[in-house]
Protein backbone atom coordinates (compact mmCIF):
# COMPACT_ATOMS: atom_id res chain seq x y z
CA UNK A 1 0.00 0.00 0.00
CA UNK A 2 1.43 3.36 -1.00
CA UNK A 3 1.69 5.90 1.81
CA UNK A 4 1.22 9.55 0.87
CA UNK A 5 2.73 12.16 3.14
CA UNK A 6 2.46 15.93 2.94
CA UNK A 7 5.08 18.15 4.53
CA UNK A 8 3.68 20.51 7.16
CA UNK A 9 4.03 24.22 6.52
CA UNK A 10 6.51 25.90 8.84
CA UNK A 11 7.16 29.59 9.43
CA UNK A 12 10.78 29.44 8.29
CA UNK A 13 11.56 28.11 4.84
CA UNK A 14 14.63 25.89 4.70
CA UNK A 15 17.43 26.40 2.24
CA UNK A 16 17.09 24.88 -1.18
CA UNK A 17 19.21 21.79 -1.60
CA UNK A 18 22.51 23.06 -2.90
CA UNK A 19 21.02 26.48 -3.73
CA UNK A 20 19.96 29.85 -2.39
CA UNK A 21 17.64 30.00 0.60
CA UNK A 22 14.14 31.20 -0.17
CA UNK A 23 13.25 34.68 1.05
CA UNK A 24 10.39 35.11 3.50
CA UNK A 25 7.72 37.62 2.50
CA UNK A 26 7.05 38.56 6.12
CA UNK A 27 10.29 38.29 8.03
CA UNK A 28 13.67 39.61 6.88
CA UNK A 29 16.66 37.51 7.84
CA UNK A 30 17.18 39.46 11.05
CA UNK A 31 13.60 39.01 12.23
CA UNK A 32 12.27 35.93 13.93
CA UNK A 33 9.08 34.16 12.85
CA UNK A 34 5.82 33.95 14.79
CA UNK A 35 5.07 30.82 16.78
CA UNK A 36 1.58 29.96 15.57
CA UNK A 37 1.04 27.57 18.46
CA UNK A 38 1.41 30.26 21.13
CA UNK A 39 0.18 33.41 19.33
CA UNK A 40 -2.91 34.90 20.97
CA UNK A 41 -5.27 37.70 20.08
CA UNK A 42 -4.10 40.93 21.78
CA UNK A 43 -6.24 42.07 24.68
CA UNK A 44 -7.11 45.39 23.02
CA UNK A 45 -8.51 43.91 19.81
CA UNK A 46 -12.11 43.97 21.00
CA UNK A 47 -11.90 47.59 22.19
CA UNK A 48 -10.53 48.77 18.83
CA UNK A 49 -12.79 46.54 16.67
CA UNK A 50 -9.66 44.92 15.27
CA UNK A 51 -11.15 41.53 16.07
CA UNK A 52 -13.92 42.28 13.55
CA UNK A 53 -11.37 43.34 10.92
CA UNK A 54 -9.15 40.27 11.30
CA UNK A 55 -12.11 37.89 11.44
CA UNK A 56 -13.53 39.35 8.23
CA UNK A 57 -10.32 39.32 6.21
CA UNK A 58 -9.39 35.76 7.24
CA UNK A 59 -12.83 34.26 6.61
CA UNK A 60 -12.50 31.76 3.78
CA UNK A 61 -8.75 31.50 4.34
CA UNK A 62 -8.80 29.39 7.49
CA UNK A 63 -6.53 26.78 5.90
CA UNK A 64 -3.65 29.29 5.91
CA UNK A 65 -3.78 30.04 9.67
CA UNK A 66 -3.13 33.75 9.11
CA UNK A 67 -4.32 35.15 12.43
CA UNK A 68 -1.06 34.58 14.33
CA UNK A 69 0.70 36.93 11.88
CA UNK A 70 -1.94 39.62 12.36
CA UNK A 71 -1.43 39.24 16.12
CA UNK A 72 2.30 40.03 15.90
CA UNK A 73 3.20 43.66 15.09
CA UNK A 74 6.77 44.44 14.09
CA UNK A 75 9.19 46.32 16.33
CA UNK A 76 11.67 47.72 13.81
CA UNK A 77 11.02 50.35 11.14
CA UNK A 78 13.28 48.54 8.64
CA UNK A 79 11.11 45.41 8.96
CA UNK A 80 7.98 47.47 8.32
CA UNK A 81 9.51 49.04 5.22
CA UNK A 82 10.49 45.55 4.02
CA UNK A 83 6.81 44.62 4.02
CA UNK A 84 5.90 47.95 2.40
CA UNK A 85 8.07 47.02 -0.58
CA UNK A 86 6.27 43.70 -1.00
CA UNK A 87 2.83 45.24 -0.52
CA UNK A 88 3.55 47.85 -3.21
CA UNK A 89 4.54 45.07 -5.60
CA UNK A 90 1.42 43.11 -4.68
CA UNK A 91 -0.77 46.09 -5.59
CA UNK A 92 0.32 45.78 -9.24
CA UNK A 93 -2.02 43.65 -11.30
CA UNK A 94 0.96 42.17 -13.18
CA UNK A 95 2.16 40.75 -9.85
CA UNK A 96 -1.11 39.99 -8.07
CA UNK A 97 -2.77 38.14 -10.98
CA UNK A 98 -0.14 35.39 -11.42
CA UNK A 99 0.20 34.97 -7.67
CA UNK A 100 -3.56 34.52 -7.32
CA UNK A 101 -3.50 31.99 -10.16
CA UNK A 102 -0.65 30.16 -8.44
CA UNK A 103 -2.55 30.13 -5.14
CA UNK A 104 -5.60 28.65 -6.86
CA UNK A 105 -3.57 25.83 -8.44
CA UNK A 106 -1.70 25.21 -5.20
CA UNK A 107 -4.99 24.95 -3.35
CA UNK A 108 -6.04 22.28 -5.87
CA UNK A 109 -2.86 20.41 -4.98
CA UNK A 110 -3.74 20.46 -1.29
CA UNK A 111 -7.32 19.44 -1.97
CA UNK A 112 -6.19 16.45 -4.04
CA UNK A 113 -3.81 15.36 -1.30
CA UNK A 114 -6.46 15.85 1.38
CA UNK A 115 -8.87 13.66 -0.60
CA UNK A 116 -6.44 10.73 -0.47
CA UNK A 117 -7.06 10.22 3.22
CA UNK A 118 -10.77 9.66 2.51
CA UNK A 119 -10.19 6.92 -0.07
CA UNK A 120 -9.72 3.18 0.35
CA UNK A 121 -8.61 1.86 -3.02
CA UNK A 122 -4.89 1.83 -3.70
CA UNK A 123 -5.02 2.93 -7.33
CA UNK A 124 -7.63 5.58 -6.63
CA UNK A 125 -5.28 7.07 -4.05
CA UNK A 126 -2.39 6.97 -6.46
CA UNK A 127 -4.51 8.60 -9.16
CA UNK A 128 -5.33 11.50 -6.86
CA UNK A 129 -1.65 11.73 -5.92
CA UNK A 130 -0.67 12.01 -9.57
CA UNK A 131 -3.27 14.74 -10.11
CA UNK A 132 -1.91 16.62 -7.10
CA UNK A 133 1.63 16.48 -8.45
CA UNK A 134 0.44 17.66 -11.86
CA UNK A 135 -1.39 20.65 -10.31
CA UNK A 136 1.72 21.46 -8.25
CA UNK A 137 4.04 21.40 -11.27
CA UNK A 138 1.63 23.56 -13.27
CA UNK A 139 1.37 26.05 -10.40
CA UNK A 140 5.12 26.42 -9.99
CA UNK A 141 5.97 26.61 -13.70
CA UNK A 142 3.15 29.09 -14.32
CA UNK A 143 4.34 31.35 -11.51
CA UNK A 144 7.94 31.35 -12.73
CA UNK A 145 6.84 32.18 -16.27
CA UNK A 146 4.57 35.05 -15.24
CA UNK A 147 6.90 36.64 -12.66
CA UNK A 148 9.60 37.05 -15.30
CA UNK A 149 7.50 39.86 -16.81
CA UNK A 150 6.20 41.38 -13.56
CA UNK A 151 9.01 43.95 -13.02
CA UNK A 152 9.35 43.18 -9.32
CA UNK A 153 10.90 45.82 -7.07
CA UNK A 154 10.75 44.37 -3.54
CA UNK A 155 13.63 42.46 -1.99
CA UNK A 156 11.26 39.78 -0.73
CA UNK A 157 9.65 38.91 -4.06
CA UNK A 158 12.88 39.29 -6.02
CA UNK A 159 14.58 36.90 -3.61
CA UNK A 160 11.78 34.37 -3.89
CA UNK A 161 11.74 34.64 -7.69
CA UNK A 162 15.47 33.90 -7.76
CA UNK A 163 14.94 30.89 -5.50
CA UNK A 164 12.05 29.69 -7.64
CA UNK A 165 14.03 29.89 -10.87
CA UNK A 166 16.78 27.81 -9.31
CA UNK A 167 14.26 25.30 -7.98
CA UNK A 168 12.50 24.84 -11.32
CA UNK A 169 15.83 24.29 -13.06
CA UNK A 170 16.94 21.79 -10.42
CA UNK A 171 17.21 18.08 -11.10
CA UNK A 172 14.57 17.06 -8.58
CA UNK A 173 11.79 19.24 -10.00
CA UNK A 174 12.72 18.54 -13.63
CA UNK A 175 12.50 14.80 -12.93
CA UNK A 176 9.22 15.14 -11.02
CA UNK A 177 7.61 17.12 -13.82
CA UNK A 178 8.83 14.78 -16.56
CA UNK A 179 7.74 11.63 -14.71
CA UNK A 180 4.37 13.15 -13.89
CA UNK A 181 3.65 14.05 -17.49
CA UNK A 182 4.89 10.68 -18.81
CA UNK A 183 2.68 8.76 -16.39
CA UNK A 184 -0.34 10.92 -17.21
CA UNK A 185 0.20 10.32 -20.93
CA UNK A 186 0.70 6.56 -20.53
CA UNK A 187 -2.34 6.12 -18.29
CA UNK A 188 -4.48 8.23 -20.62
CA UNK A 189 -3.42 6.06 -23.55
CA UNK A 190 -4.73 2.85 -21.95
CA UNK A 191 -7.91 1.56 -23.61
CA UNK A 192 -9.81 -1.51 -22.46
CA UNK A 193 -13.13 -3.28 -22.77
CA UNK A 194 -15.44 -4.20 -19.89
CA UNK A 195 -17.45 -7.39 -20.55
CA UNK A 196 -20.59 -7.94 -18.46
CA UNK A 197 -22.25 -11.32 -18.39
CA UNK A 198 -24.94 -11.46 -15.70
CA UNK A 199 -23.14 -10.80 -12.41
CA UNK A 200 -19.78 -11.59 -13.95
CA UNK A 201 -17.52 -8.70 -15.01
CA UNK A 202 -14.29 -9.19 -16.94
CA UNK A 203 -11.78 -6.85 -18.53
CA UNK A 204 -9.63 -7.27 -21.64
CA UNK A 205 -7.54 -5.08 -23.89
CA UNK A 206 -9.29 -2.96 -26.46
CA UNK A 207 -9.04 -4.53 -29.93
CA UNK A 208 -10.57 -1.86 -32.12
CA UNK A 209 -14.20 -2.75 -31.49
CA UNK A 210 -16.85 -0.10 -32.20
CA UNK A 211 -17.59 2.25 -29.30
CA UNK A 212 -21.25 1.48 -28.70
CA UNK A 213 -21.59 4.19 -26.09
CA UNK A 214 -21.08 6.80 -28.81
CA UNK A 215 -23.64 5.11 -31.07
CA UNK A 216 -26.18 5.07 -28.22
CA UNK A 217 -25.56 8.75 -27.49
CA UNK A 218 -25.96 9.61 -31.18
CA UNK A 219 -29.19 7.62 -31.42
CA UNK A 220 -30.85 9.30 -28.47
CA UNK A 221 -29.44 12.77 -29.14
CA UNK A 222 -32.37 13.49 -31.48
CA UNK A 223 -34.78 13.19 -28.53
CA UNK A 224 -32.91 15.65 -26.35
CA UNK A 225 -34.88 18.78 -25.46
CA UNK A 226 -32.97 21.59 -23.84
CA UNK A 227 -30.35 21.13 -21.12
CA UNK A 228 -30.23 17.71 -19.51
CA UNK A 229 -28.46 16.43 -16.43
CA UNK A 230 -25.14 14.67 -17.00
CA UNK A 231 -25.10 11.28 -15.26
CA UNK A 232 -21.51 10.42 -16.14
CA UNK A 233 -19.48 9.60 -13.05
CA UNK A 234 -16.14 11.36 -12.59
CA UNK A 235 -13.86 9.23 -10.44
CA UNK A 236 -11.66 12.23 -9.69
CA UNK A 237 -14.55 14.28 -8.30
CA UNK A 238 -16.29 11.49 -6.40
CA UNK A 239 -15.75 10.56 -2.78
CA UNK A 240 -14.52 7.07 -3.67
CA UNK A 241 -14.91 4.07 -5.94
CA UNK A 242 -17.38 1.25 -5.51
CA UNK A 243 -16.06 -2.28 -5.09
CA UNK A 244 -16.91 -3.05 -8.74
CA UNK A 245 -15.07 0.03 -10.00
CA UNK A 246 -12.06 -0.76 -7.82
CA UNK A 247 -12.05 -4.33 -9.12
CA UNK A 248 -12.14 -3.12 -12.74
CA UNK A 249 -9.17 -0.82 -12.15
CA UNK A 250 -7.31 -3.69 -10.51
CA UNK A 251 -7.93 -5.88 -13.56
CA UNK A 252 -6.75 -3.09 -15.86
CA UNK A 253 -3.56 -2.90 -13.79
CA UNK A 254 -2.97 -6.59 -14.43
CA UNK A 255 -3.37 -5.99 -18.17
CA UNK A 256 -0.80 -3.16 -18.06
CA UNK A 257 1.54 -4.08 -15.21
CA UNK A 258 4.48 -1.96 -16.41
CA UNK A 259 2.56 1.33 -16.25
CA UNK A 260 1.00 0.60 -12.86
CA UNK A 261 4.30 -0.59 -11.38
CA UNK A 262 5.80 2.71 -12.49
CA UNK A 263 2.88 4.49 -10.80
CA UNK A 264 3.56 2.58 -7.57
CA UNK A 265 7.24 3.47 -7.67
CA UNK A 266 6.47 7.10 -8.56
CA UNK A 267 4.15 7.57 -5.57
CA UNK A 268 6.58 5.87 -3.18
CA UNK A 269 9.52 7.98 -4.41
CA UNK A 270 7.74 11.36 -4.33
CA UNK A 271 5.82 11.18 -1.06
CA UNK A 272 7.01 14.67 -0.08
CA UNK A 273 7.12 16.34 -3.49
CA UNK A 274 6.02 19.80 -2.26
CA UNK A 275 8.97 22.10 -1.64
CA UNK A 276 8.61 23.56 1.84
CA UNK A 277 9.76 27.05 0.84
CA UNK A 278 7.10 27.19 -1.88
CA UNK A 279 4.46 26.02 0.60
CA UNK A 280 5.52 28.79 2.98
CA UNK A 281 5.33 31.35 0.15
CA UNK A 282 1.80 30.15 -0.64
CA UNK A 283 0.81 30.79 2.95
CA UNK A 284 2.70 34.06 3.52
CA UNK A 285 1.42 35.73 0.37
CA UNK A 286 -2.13 35.34 1.70
CA UNK A 287 -1.23 37.83 4.44
CA UNK A 288 -1.19 40.54 1.76
CA UNK A 289 -3.89 39.18 -0.54
CA UNK A 290 -6.41 38.93 2.31
CA UNK A 291 -5.86 42.55 3.39
CA UNK A 292 -6.04 43.99 -0.12
CA UNK A 293 -9.22 42.05 -0.79
CA UNK A 294 -10.73 43.42 2.43
CA UNK A 295 -9.97 47.09 1.66
CA UNK A 296 -10.85 46.92 -2.06
CA UNK A 297 -14.49 47.92 -1.51
CA UNK A 298 -13.40 50.90 0.61
CA UNK A 299 -10.98 52.12 -2.03
CA UNK A 300 -13.71 51.87 -4.65
CA UNK A 301 -15.72 54.36 -2.55
CA UNK A 302 -12.83 56.82 -2.55
CA UNK A 303 -11.43 56.11 0.91
CA UNK A 304 -7.67 56.56 0.97
CA UNK A 305 -4.95 54.18 2.16
CA UNK A 306 -1.28 55.08 2.41
CA UNK A 307 2.10 53.71 3.42
CA UNK A 308 3.02 55.68 6.57
CA UNK A 309 6.37 57.13 7.52
CA UNK A 310 7.42 55.56 10.80
CA UNK A 311 9.70 56.80 13.57
CA UNK A 312 11.23 55.22 16.66
CA UNK A 313 10.86 58.48 18.62
CA UNK A 314 7.93 60.86 18.70
CA UNK A 315 9.18 63.82 16.67
CA UNK A 316 5.89 64.26 14.86
CA UNK A 317 2.73 62.21 14.82
CA UNK A 318 -0.09 63.09 12.50
CA UNK A 319 -2.40 61.78 9.81
CA UNK A 320 -5.00 63.06 7.36
CA UNK A 321 -8.42 61.53 6.69
CA UNK A 322 -8.26 58.61 9.11
CA UNK A 323 -11.29 56.41 9.71
CA UNK A 324 -12.39 53.32 11.66
CA UNK A 325 -11.80 50.40 9.29
CA UNK A 326 -14.45 48.11 10.82
CA UNK A 327 -17.13 50.82 10.92
CA UNK A 328 -16.27 51.95 7.39
CA UNK A 329 -16.91 48.45 6.02
CA UNK A 330 -20.33 48.42 7.70
CA UNK A 331 -21.21 51.88 6.39
CA UNK A 332 -20.04 51.15 2.85
CA UNK A 333 -22.00 47.89 2.80
CA UNK A 334 -25.07 49.84 3.93
CA UNK A 335 -24.51 52.59 1.33
CA UNK A 336 -23.79 55.27 3.94
CA UNK A 337 -21.00 57.89 3.90
CA UNK A 338 -17.83 57.54 5.96
CA UNK A 339 -16.57 60.56 7.92
CA UNK A 340 -12.79 60.99 8.05
CA UNK A 341 -10.76 63.06 10.50
CA UNK A 342 -7.31 64.63 10.80
CA UNK A 343 -5.02 65.05 13.77
CA UNK A 344 -1.50 66.28 14.50
CA UNK A 345 0.80 66.00 17.50
CA UNK A 346 3.50 68.63 17.17
CA UNK A 347 6.88 68.92 18.87
CA UNK A 348 6.54 67.92 22.53
CA UNK A 349 2.82 67.06 22.35
CA UNK A 350 1.95 63.53 23.43
CA UNK A 351 -1.70 63.38 24.56
CA UNK A 352 -4.98 64.06 22.76
CA UNK A 353 -7.96 64.65 25.02
CA UNK A 354 -11.20 64.23 23.06
CA UNK A 355 -14.36 65.78 24.52
CA UNK A 356 -17.75 66.88 23.24
CA UNK A 357 -21.32 65.62 23.07
CA UNK A 358 -22.25 61.97 23.37
CA UNK A 359 -22.64 59.97 20.15
CA UNK A 360 -20.46 62.54 18.40
CA UNK A 361 -17.77 60.21 17.07
CA UNK A 362 -15.25 60.46 19.92
CA UNK A 363 -14.88 56.71 20.49
CA UNK A 364 -14.78 56.08 16.74
CA UNK A 365 -11.91 58.57 16.47
CA UNK A 366 -10.04 56.82 19.28
CA UNK A 367 -10.51 53.43 17.60
CA UNK A 368 -9.32 54.83 14.27
CA UNK A 369 -6.23 56.22 16.00
CA UNK A 370 -5.43 52.84 17.53
CA UNK A 371 -6.11 50.91 14.31
CA UNK A 372 -3.91 53.31 12.38
CA UNK A 373 -0.88 52.62 14.57
CA UNK A 374 -1.46 48.88 14.85
CA UNK A 375 -1.87 48.32 11.10
CA UNK A 376 1.22 50.44 10.54
CA UNK A 377 3.17 48.08 12.79
CA UNK A 378 1.98 45.15 10.66
CA UNK A 379 3.59 46.73 7.60
CA UNK A 380 0.29 47.23 5.76
CA UNK A 381 -1.25 50.30 4.10
CA UNK A 382 -3.19 52.25 6.72
CA UNK A 383 -6.60 53.95 6.47
CA UNK A 384 -5.41 57.51 5.89
CA UNK A 385 -4.44 59.80 3.03
CA UNK A 386 -1.03 60.39 4.62
CA UNK A 387 0.50 59.56 7.99
CA UNK A 388 3.65 60.08 10.07
CA UNK A 389 3.54 57.76 13.06
CA UNK A 390 5.45 56.45 16.03
CA UNK A 391 6.20 52.74 15.65
CA UNK A 392 4.76 51.61 18.98
CA UNK A 393 6.07 48.59 20.86
CA UNK A 394 2.99 48.26 23.06
CA UNK A 395 -0.65 49.25 22.71
CA UNK A 396 -2.95 49.43 25.73
CA UNK A 397 -6.64 50.28 26.01
CA UNK A 398 -8.88 51.13 28.95
CA UNK A 399 -12.48 51.04 27.74
CA UNK A 400 -15.64 50.65 29.79
CA UNK A 401 -16.45 47.05 30.68
CA UNK A 402 -19.41 45.34 32.24
CA UNK A 403 -18.90 44.16 35.80
CA UNK A 404 -17.50 40.64 35.98
CA UNK A 405 -18.90 38.72 38.95
CA UNK A 406 -15.92 36.35 38.77
CA UNK A 407 -13.50 39.14 39.75
CA UNK A 408 -15.66 40.43 42.63
CA UNK A 409 -14.70 43.97 41.58
CA UNK A 410 -16.92 46.94 40.89
CA UNK A 411 -16.44 49.14 37.81
CA UNK A 412 -14.30 51.73 39.57
CA UNK A 413 -12.01 49.16 41.16
CA UNK A 414 -11.70 47.37 37.85
CA UNK A 415 -10.73 50.61 36.09
CA UNK A 416 -8.11 51.29 38.77
CA UNK A 417 -6.63 47.79 38.54
CA UNK A 418 -6.40 47.96 34.76
CA UNK A 419 -4.91 51.47 34.88
CA UNK A 420 -2.30 50.22 37.36
CA UNK A 421 -1.40 47.32 35.04
CA UNK A 422 -0.96 49.71 32.12
CA UNK A 423 1.25 52.09 34.10
CA UNK A 424 3.41 49.16 35.22
CA UNK A 425 4.27 48.34 31.58
CA UNK A 426 4.02 51.61 29.64
CA UNK A 427 7.00 53.55 28.31
CA UNK A 428 7.85 56.07 25.59
CA UNK A 429 7.15 53.49 22.84
CA UNK A 430 3.65 52.78 24.19
CA UNK A 431 0.30 53.91 22.83
CA UNK A 432 -2.49 54.17 25.42
CA UNK A 433 -6.17 54.73 24.54
CA UNK A 434 -8.67 55.43 27.32
CA UNK A 435 -12.40 55.78 26.78
CA UNK A 436 -14.55 57.33 29.54
CA UNK A 437 -12.36 55.93 32.29
CA UNK A 438 -13.54 56.28 35.92
CA UNK A 439 -17.01 57.48 34.88
CA UNK A 440 -18.67 55.26 37.51
CA UNK A 441 -17.72 57.64 40.33
CA UNK A 442 -18.44 61.29 41.07
CA UNK A 443 -17.17 64.00 38.75
CA UNK A 444 -14.70 65.31 41.33
CA UNK A 445 -13.23 61.87 42.06
CA UNK A 446 -13.11 60.94 38.37
CA UNK A 447 -11.26 64.16 37.56
CA UNK A 448 -8.79 63.62 40.41
CA UNK A 449 -8.08 60.03 39.38
CA UNK A 450 -7.83 60.93 35.70
CA UNK A 451 -5.34 63.73 36.34
CA UNK A 452 -3.15 61.42 38.43
CA UNK A 453 -3.14 58.70 35.75
CA UNK A 454 -2.54 61.26 33.00
CA UNK A 455 0.42 62.71 34.92
CA UNK A 456 1.92 59.21 35.19
CA UNK A 457 1.44 58.59 31.47
CA UNK A 458 3.14 61.89 30.63
CA UNK A 459 6.06 61.05 32.89
CA UNK A 460 6.55 57.80 31.00
CA UNK A 461 6.41 59.60 27.66
CA UNK A 462 3.44 57.59 26.31
CA UNK A 463 1.38 58.63 23.32
CA UNK A 464 -2.19 58.79 24.55
CA UNK A 465 -5.76 59.43 23.37
CA UNK A 466 -8.22 60.02 26.19
CA UNK A 467 -11.94 60.21 25.40
CA UNK A 468 -13.70 61.93 28.30
CA UNK A 469 -16.67 63.98 29.39
CA UNK A 470 -14.30 66.04 31.57
CA UNK A 471 -13.16 68.98 29.44
CA UNK A 472 -10.98 70.13 32.35
CA UNK A 473 -8.61 67.22 31.67
CA UNK A 474 -7.32 68.98 28.55
CA UNK A 475 -6.02 72.02 30.44
CA UNK A 476 -2.83 72.77 32.30
CA UNK A 477 -0.08 71.09 30.27
CA UNK A 478 1.40 72.08 26.89
CA UNK A 479 1.94 68.42 26.08
CA UNK A 480 -1.84 67.90 25.99
CA UNK A 481 -3.88 68.67 22.85
CA UNK A 482 -7.61 69.28 23.03
CA UNK A 483 -9.88 67.96 20.29
CA UNK A 484 -13.65 68.35 20.33
CA UNK A 485 -16.51 66.46 18.64
CA UNK A 486 -18.57 69.02 16.76
CA UNK A 487 -22.25 69.43 16.01
CA UNK A 488 -24.05 71.08 13.12
CA UNK A 489 -24.00 74.86 13.71
CA UNK A 490 -27.67 75.27 12.78
CA UNK A 491 -28.88 72.14 14.58
CA UNK A 492 -26.93 71.13 17.68
CA UNK A 493 -28.86 67.86 17.87
CA UNK A 494 -27.27 66.83 14.58
CA UNK A 495 -23.77 65.33 14.95
CA UNK A 496 -21.13 65.95 12.27
CA UNK A 497 -18.80 63.21 13.60
CA UNK A 498 -15.92 65.59 12.87
CA UNK A 499 -13.26 65.85 15.57
CA UNK A 500 -11.43 69.18 15.43
CA UNK A 501 -8.51 70.67 17.33
CA UNK A 502 -9.73 73.46 19.58
CA UNK A 503 -9.90 74.29 23.29
CA UNK A 504 -12.28 72.22 25.37
CA UNK A 505 -14.09 74.99 27.19
CA UNK A 506 -17.12 72.84 27.93
CA UNK A 507 -19.38 75.50 26.40
CA UNK A 508 -19.37 74.59 22.72
CA UNK A 509 -22.27 72.19 22.86
CA UNK A 510 -24.29 74.26 25.35
CA UNK A 511 -23.75 77.35 23.21
CA UNK A 512 -24.98 75.55 20.11
CA UNK A 513 -28.14 74.46 21.94
CA UNK A 514 -28.71 78.02 23.19
CA UNK A 515 -28.25 79.43 19.69
CA UNK A 516 -30.76 76.95 18.25
CA UNK A 517 -33.45 78.11 20.64
CA UNK A 518 -32.36 81.81 20.54
CA UNK A 519 -31.38 81.81 24.19
CA UNK A 520 -27.89 83.32 24.04
CA UNK A 521 -27.28 86.54 25.94
CA UNK A 522 -27.19 88.58 22.74
CA UNK A 523 -30.32 86.90 21.35
CA UNK A 524 -32.19 87.54 24.59
CA UNK A 525 -31.20 91.20 24.53
CA UNK A 526 -32.52 91.51 20.99
CA UNK A 527 -35.85 89.98 22.02
CA UNK A 528 -36.34 92.10 25.15
CA UNK A 529 -38.10 95.45 24.76
CA UNK A 530 -35.96 98.55 25.31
Amino acid sequence: MTTVRVEAMSDVPPSSQGGRAATSLLFPAASGPVDSATAEEPAFFGDLNLDQVIDALTTGREEYDLKPWYYAPLKRTEDVYYRHEIARDMEKEAVAAPIKAFASRFRATRQHLAAIGKLDDRYHKEGWFLCAAEAYCDAVVGLVRELEHAELQSRGLLGFEEYLRGYVAGERFVRLRAETQALKDDLSAIEYCVLIDGDRVSVRNYAGEPDYSREVEATFARFQQGEVEDYLFDLRAGGGMSSVQARIVGLVAKLHPDVFLRLDAYCARNTAFIDNAIAVFDREVQFYLAYFEYIAALREKGLAFCYPRLFSTLEQNGAARIFDLALARQLVDAGQPVVCNDYALRQGERVIVVSGPNQGGKTTFARAFGQLHYLAALGLPVPAREARLLLCHHLFTLFQKEEDIATLRGKLQDDLVRAHDILAQANSRSLVILNEAFNSTTFEDALLLSRNVLRQLLQRGCVCVWVTFMAELAAGDERIVSMVATVHPENPALRTFKIVRRPADGLAYALAIAQKYRLTYQQLLERLPE
